[in-house]
């Protein structure tokens, strides 16, 4: 702002609030000054400028002939920041769920979710990510994303747990002959991590009881049988439980397939044929007693 000459008296005012009057400060602020660079300079000076000086401004000139006036509207931007955000969850498989961000700055930032994942799928932008009956495949971490292009993107995540009940992906054994060492493995999926136990028929099987090993893992459960005997063929059965539901499968215990007469598919057997030479010491007197019974 600038005065006509060194009669005319300025002021400033922000709405209708004096922040200067010629050269006496009204405002307690202490940001704001008066710049004088000549005798005609009368311009306002606000230092640290923050959100709460956006608005309109008033130069008012008093000159010996006609007041004039000056106006101006200051247009504070500020980076986008986000200052709300839904804690880390734990739900179960099936659940409706909803992620809240919210943000301040200027111009008011748009709001953008991400799942971060390979298969993710976008999402409409906004404060508030709807999950309708989640599944396992959407747990993971979900970013929150502020952008109003005054400066970087505000970030910030979300880990979302999703609970389900244990499967049993798989269970594989072999044969195993009597005096070796036979192997099941039972591979399990579940939230929380399913406890797994072992079955041979209905009895429950446990860690070093007659050469039985049980190892547990978070996903799969390992039965191995030290010294097979007779006793230990049969049908094992794995069972995954969590507190969600409980779930099994079984599987046999074999010995080595032995040939039989009989038996079909693709089993060699050998089969030994004896034989009989008889040697004739006389083949002339056989012929001639034959003649003779003949005649």
């Amino acid at each position: 702002c600038y005065l006509e000459d060194g009669a005319s008296k300025g002021a400033w005012l922000n709405r209708s609030s004096i922040i200067f009057a010629g050269g006496d400060k009204w405002s307690v602020d202490p940001r704001v000054s008066i710049s004088t660079l000549n005798k005609r300079d009368y311009s306002l000076q606000i230092q640290n400028v923050d959100v709460t000086d956006d608005g309109p401004y008033t130069c008012s000139v008093q000159t010996q002939h006609t007041p004039r006036t000056m106006q101006v509207h200051l247009t504070v931007q500020v980076p986008p920041k986000i200052y709300d955000i839904s804690n880390d969850m734990t739900v179960n498989e099936g659940t409706n769920v909803t992620l809240t961000c919210l943000a301040t700055g200027k111009p008011e930032p748009s709001i953008s979710w991400r799942h971060i994942s390979p298969s993710a799928k976008p999402f409409e932008n906004g404060q508030y990510l709807d999950i309708y009956g989640i599944t396992r495949d959407q747990a993971g971490e979900y970013e929150c994303s502020a952008e109003n292009d005054v400066s970087f993107p505000d970030v910030r995540k979300v880990k979302v747990v999703v609970n389900f009940a244990p499967t049993i992906q798989e269970i594989k054994s072999g044969t195993v002959t009597p005096g070796r060492s036979g192997l099941i493995r039972c591979e399990g999926a579940g939230v929380p991590p399913p406890a797994f136990e072992w079955y041979k028929g209905e009895k429950k099987l446990f860690n070093g009881q007659q050469g039985i090993i049980i190892q547990n893992f978070s996903t799969r459960s390992i039965l191995t049988v030290t010294n097979v005997t007779q006793e230990h063929f049969g049908n094992y059965t794995c069972v995954a439980a969590n507190k969600l539901g409980t779930t099994n499968a079984s599987l046999p215990l074999n010995p080595p397939s032995t040939a039989q007469y009989g038996i079909t598919g693709s089993a060699d057997v050998l089969f030994s044929c004896w034989y009989l030479v008889l040697t004739l010491s006389s083949f002339t007197s056989i012929f001639y007693l034959k003649n003779a019974i003949l005649q």
